[in-house]
C-alpha cells in the first residue's frame, strides 16, 4: 500500500546511536531514578548547560500544562533549553520518583527495532502542578544515558485538587452549608441545575461524550458549569444515528473520567447502549444539563472577559440571558456535514441525502432488491451505509474518489491498543499516560512499521479489496489509522464487514478521482463522462471543520479570531483542540471517546488555572 505524502511539514529521522555498549550491571530501576534525581537537581539549580548531559541533542519533550498552560512539543536539545530557561520560576520540582505500578516500571525496551532505551513511568510535582511523564533513555556516543523521549503531563493543580477520592464531598445534611432546612439534596439539585442562584462560570454547547466529559472534570475542580443540548435527551447525538451504528473503538478505550464502564459491558457498544449510558452519566455524576436548548446569540466583553449568550430554552418557552466566563464548543470535532451540490441535482428523481441524515435501510418504503444505490465516499460512515443497504437487498456502488486506509477490528485495531488498553491491563488513568507519551511526528513514524505488520496480518482482507478494484494507502506517511485521524480527521474505515462485502463483490466500486458532474433524471454523471444508473445516492462526504459550527452559532466576529481545529501545528501538536483557540474564553473540546476522556482533564485545568488566577489572562505560552 502506498503511503500518503505528509504536508504539515512534520518529517522524522530517528538518531544513529552506537550499539556497541554492554548493558549496565545496574538495574533499570536505579538508572532511571539516578537520571530523574539529575534532572531535578539540574533544572531547580538553573545549570541548563548541563543538559547535555541528561538530553539527546535530537531529543523530544511532549508536555501537558507542566512547562507552559499550552499542550507542547518540544523536538532539539536547543529548543527544550530555551523553554526551560524561560520558566525557572515556575519548574521547581518538588519531587521526580518513579511511578511503581507494576505495569510501567523501568525496563528495558526498543522505541524502535535499532532504539534500545529504558522506559519508565515517573510522577512529579512542582509548584503548581503535579503529574505523571513517561521516560525513555537511550545510550549516546558519550557513554551517558540520556532523554530521547520526554513526557510530562499535569494530572492536577498543587491545591486546587479535584474532589474525589480522599476529597470526596461528605454527603450528609450537616455537611450542606445551612443544614437541612436551606434544602435538602434533590432540592438544592433542582436549583443549581435551574441556576436560581448563580450564574454558571462555563457554558458548554453540546452533552454527547465530549461535553460530558469536560463538565464532570470542571465540576470536580469546583468550577459551575451548564450543559446545553437541542436534543430531547441526553444520549440523542448518538440514539439519532442509522439503526445498526455501533462504536468502532473498543470499550478499554471508551470509559468516561470517573466513572468506567462495567466489566460486562460489550466489546463494541451499540448506539442506543450509548446513549442511555450518557444520560446515566449526567444523572450519577449530577452534571447541570438543559436540554432542547440553544444558542440565540452570543457576544464577547473584552473588558470583563464574559461572554453574554441568549439561550432559547423550548422545554421552558423562554429566553435566558447568561454570563459565562468560557465557552467550550463540543459538538462534534467534524463541524457540520459537508453537503456538495452538483449540476442538474434538482432533476434527480431519486433520493439524495447525506450520510449523516441515514436512518437504516430496512425503514425505506418499498422492496430495495433491485434499487440501486450509490454511496459517494469510501470513509468509515461509507462503508457502514454501503454495508447496511447491501444486507437489506440493494444493488450498492461505492464511488471512490482517493484511496482509503483500511484496517479491521479482530487484527489491526487489537494490536495497536495492545499493552495499553486490553483486559488484564494497566489502569486506564496510566494507560491514558502512555498512550500520549510519545510526541505525534515520532509516533507516526513508528508507526510505520506495524502498519506494515498489520497490513501483512491482514493480507487475505487487503487481496480481497484490491481485487474489486478499491484504492489503498497505509495512512499520511505510511503512519496508519492515527496519522490518518489527527493528519485529516478521516480518511479511513475500520472493517465491521464491509470489507468482506466488498472483497465478494456483493459491494461494487467504482473509481472516479475527479469526482463528479453531475446528475440526469435516473443517473449521477462521473467527470470523465460515465453515467451511473441509481434511485438513491447517499453523500458520505464528511464534515467541514469545527470552526463552522462556531461560524454558525456565534457569528463570523467569533470565527474569524479561531483557528481551524484537528492537523497538526508547527510543533506537531493538534491545532486549536483542548486549548487557546484562538479566541479569549473560547475553547474546542472534541474527538472519539478516549481522546474527550484524556484531553477533558488538559482543557479544565486550564480553565481552572484562569479561574484561580494562576494564568489570570489566559495566556497560553
Amino acid at each position: 500500500m502506498a503511503a500518503l505524502p505528509i504536508d504539515d511539514g512534520h518529517t522524522v529521522v530517528l538518531p544513529s546511536l552506537p550499539k556497541s555498549f554492554p548493558r549496565p550491571e545496574s538495574s533499570p530501576v536505579s538508572i532511571a531514578q539516578s537520571w530523574l534525581d539529575r534532572l531535578r537537581h539540574t533544572i531547580n539549580a538553573g545549570r541548563f548547560e548541563d543538559l547535555k548531559e541528561l538530553l539527546h541533542v535530537e531529543s523530544w519533550w511532549r508536555d501537558a500544562l507542566t512547562l507552559s498552560w499550552d499542550l507542547r512539543t518540544l523536538h532539539g536539545l536547543p529548543n527544550i533549553t530555551g523553554l526551560l530557561q524561560k520558566r525557572t520560576a515556575r519548574l521547581h520540582f518538588n519531587f521526580l520518583r518513579i511511578h511503581r505500578n507494576g505495569y510501567f516500571d523501568p525496563k528495558w525496551c526498543h522505541i524502535s527495532p535499532e532504539l534500545e532505551c529504558i522506559e519508565t513511568m515517573f510522577e512529579f510535582e512542582t509548584s503548581q502542578v503535579r503529574g505523571k511523564g513517561m521516560l525513555r533513555l537511550v545510550q549516546d556516543f558519550d557513554g551517558l544515558r540520556k532523554a530521547y523521549v520526554l513526557y510530562t503531563a499535569a494530572q492536577e493543580l498543587v491545591g486546587y485538587e479535584h474532589a474525589a477520592y480522599t476529597r470526596r464531598p461528605h454527603g450528609g445534611n450537616n455537611s450542606l452549608g445551612g443544614g437541612a432546612l436551606a434544602g435538602n439534596w434533590l432540592e438544592r439539585r433542582r436549583r443549581t441545575v435551574d441556576f436560581q442562584e448563580a450564574e454558571p462560570t462555563v457554558l458548554v454547547i453540546g452533552a454527547g461524550q465530549a461535553g460530558l466529559n469536560v463538565a464532570a472534570r470542571l465540576q470536580a475542580l469546583g468550577v459551575s458549569c451548564l450543559l446545553i443540548d437541542r436534543n430531547k435527551r441526553i444520549g440523542d447525538n448518538w440514539r439519532n444515528r442509522y439503526r445498526t451504528l455501533v462504536t468502532h473503538d473498543p470499550v478499554h478505550t471508551s470509559h468516561m473520567a470517573y466513572l468506567p464502564f462495567p466489566p460486562t459491558w460489550p466489546f463494541f457498544t451499540p448506539k442506543d447502549k450509548l446513549g442511555d449510558w450518557f444520560e446515566t452519566y449526567a444523572s450519577a455524576m449530577e452534571l447541570n444539563v438543559w436540554i432542547r436548548t440553544s444558542v440565540k446569540s452570543a457576544s464577547y466583553d473584552e473588558g470583563t472577559l464574559t461572554w453574554t449568550v441568549d439561550l432559547l430554552r423550548a422545554d421552558e418557552n423562554q429566553q435566558r440571558t447568561l454570563h459565562p466566563r468560557h465557552v467550550i464548543f463540543c459538538t462534534g470535532h467534524s463541524g457540520e456535514p459537508s453537503v456538495p451540490s452538483f449540476p442538474g441535482q434538482d432533476t434527480f428523481k431519486g433520493s439524495i441525502y447525506h450520510g449523516s441524515q441515514h436512518e437504516d435501510a430496512s425503514y425505506c418504503k418499498g422492496d430495495l432488491h433491485g434499487k440501486k444505490v450509490l454511496v459517494v465516499g469510501t470513509g468509515n460512515s461509507g462503508h457502514d451505509v454501503a454495508q447496511n443497504y447491501c444486507e437489506n437487498g440493494a444493488d450498492v456502488t461505492m464511488i471512490q474518489r482517493g484511496s482509503t486506509y483500511v484496517f479491521t477490528t479482530t487484527k489491526g485495531l487489537l494490536t495497536i491498543n495492545k499493552g495499553a488498553y486490553e483486559e488484564g491491563g494497566p489502569p486506564t488513568e496510566d494507560a491514558d499516560v502512555y498512550s500520549q507519551s510519545t510526541p505525534l511526528p515520532l509516533k507516526f513514524h513508528l508507526d510505520v512499521e506495524g502498519t506494515k505488520e498489520i497490513a501483512e496480518a491482514e493480507k487475505e482482507t487487503l487481496d480481497g479489496l484490491r481485487s474489486a478494484g478499491f484504492r489503498l494507502n497505509s495512512g499520511v506517511g505510511g503512519g496508519g489509522i492515527l496519522s490518518n485521524y489527527l493528519r485529516k480527521g478521516g480518511g479511513y474505515y475500520i472493517d465491521v464487514g464491509a470489507s468482506k462485502l466488498i472483497g465478494e463483490g456483493k459491494i461494487k466500486i467504482v473509481q472516479s478521482p475527479d469526482g463528479i458532474k453531475g446528475f440526469g433524471e435516473n443517473a449521477l454523471e462521473l467527470a470523465d463522462g460515465r453515467k451511473l444508473e441509481a434511485d438513491i445516492v447517499v453523500l458520505a462526504t464528511g464534515y467541514d471543520n469545527m470552526r463552522s459550527s462556531v461560524r454558525k452559532t456565534l457569528g463570523d466576529k467569533v470565527a474569524d479570531r479561531c483557528q481551524d481545529a484537528w492537523g497538526l501545528d508547527e510543533e506537531g501538536e493538534l491545532r486549536g483542540m483542548w486549548r487557546p483557540s484562538g479566541h479569549p474564553g473560547l475553547w474546542y473540546q472534541g474527538g472519539n471517546l478516549l481522546l474527550c476522556r484524556i484531553y477533558s482533564r488538559f482543557l479544565a485545568l486550564q480553565i481552572k488555572a484562569i479561574e484561580v488566577g494562576l494564568n489570570p489572562r489566559g495566556q497560553s505560552k
